[in-house]
């Protein structure tokens, strides 16, 4: 398996030519089913994505993770339990975004599901944690109640480095048409996404040397970060003028990076080759 590459490819066919149990962490921000883009135009989104999950959790290794992208209703009523284990649903949460209508509450949120391949063999805490909201003093007295010190959770202490994010998200801001890293305006809200986004997922479920696929590349800032990070990557993007953009955005980041702009077959590359 070729790492430091990206290939213009259709995600199914590719994922399929890449060997089984190789990959560390799958970043997959793929259809909604929501908006009228010809990327965004399926079906049933919780059939393509239990075909999906099915797909993923071939390349994951044991104890892999997949971050996968979507609505409320994006996996309901379909069993992806023989591949793979839900931990949690990350909400994260976009109170900048517009009303949307004079008939509902605003939707004002994504869902970004963690899945595990078994039980999840990297969670890192102390990379990922985030100020206290409570102040030392009143914890501390909250930490001496009998109650609590006698009880279930007695033994768990204020930690001064910060805590864990939880899930849900409200800190980590959704791109406006004023941040620096938005590459254009067209991308806003649908494909691009913040990098320290990325990056809360990256230093969460993966480590240094590790193997990072995003099979629905976009504009690469999963795999910028990740490679600024220290990790191998791989990624797929079925638009070509896409996949341009990501190149270019990634050159700088990956200077050994391949790019393949008519993919066919497995590649025969200059990177190391893992299995």
């Amino acid at each position: 398996m070729q790492i430091n590459q990206i290939v213009h490819a259709n995600m199914q066919e590719f994922t399929e030519t890449l060997p089984g149990e190789s990959v560390d962490l799958v970043i997959a921000d793929g259809p909604y089913a929501v908006t009228n883009r010809s990327w965004d135009q399926v079906k049933s989104i919780q059939k393509y994505n239990l075909e999906l999950i099915k797909t993923l959790s071939r390349i994951l290794k044991p104890g892999g993770s997949l971050y996968l992208f979507g609505k409320h209703d994006a996996i309901d009523f379909i069993d992806y339990s023989p591949y793979l284990k839900l931990n949690t649903r990350i909400i994260w949460y976009q109170p900048s975004r517009l009303a949307q209508g004079r008939n509902n509450f605003t939707d004002n949120y994504d869902v970004i599901y963690y899945f595990s391949k078994g039980k999840s063999e990297t969670f890192n805490l102390d990379d990922i944690r985030v100020p206290q909201l409570v102040e030392l003093v009143h914890r501390k007295r909250c930490e001496n109640v009998p109650s609590v010190k006698n009880g279930k959770f007695g033994k768990t202490r204020f930690n001064p480095n910060g805590k864990n994010p939880g899930n849900v998200w409200g800190d980590i801001k959704q791109l406006t048409y004023k941040s620096r890293e938005l590459l254009d305006r067209k991308l806003l809200n649908t494909i691009q996404k913040p990098e320290k986004l990325m990056e809360r997922l990256i230093k969460a479920s993966s480590r240094p040397g590790d193997v990072v696929y995003d099979p629905f590349l976009g504009t690469g800032t999963s795999l910028k970060v990740a490679a600024e990070l220290g990790r191998y990557v791989i990624g797929c993007e079925a638009d070509e003028t896409m996949l341009h953009v990501a190149y270019r955005r990634l050159q700088a980041a990956i200077p050994d990076l391949d790019v393949n702009y008519d993919y066919s077959g497995c590649l025969a590359g200059k990177n190391t080759v893992l299995a």
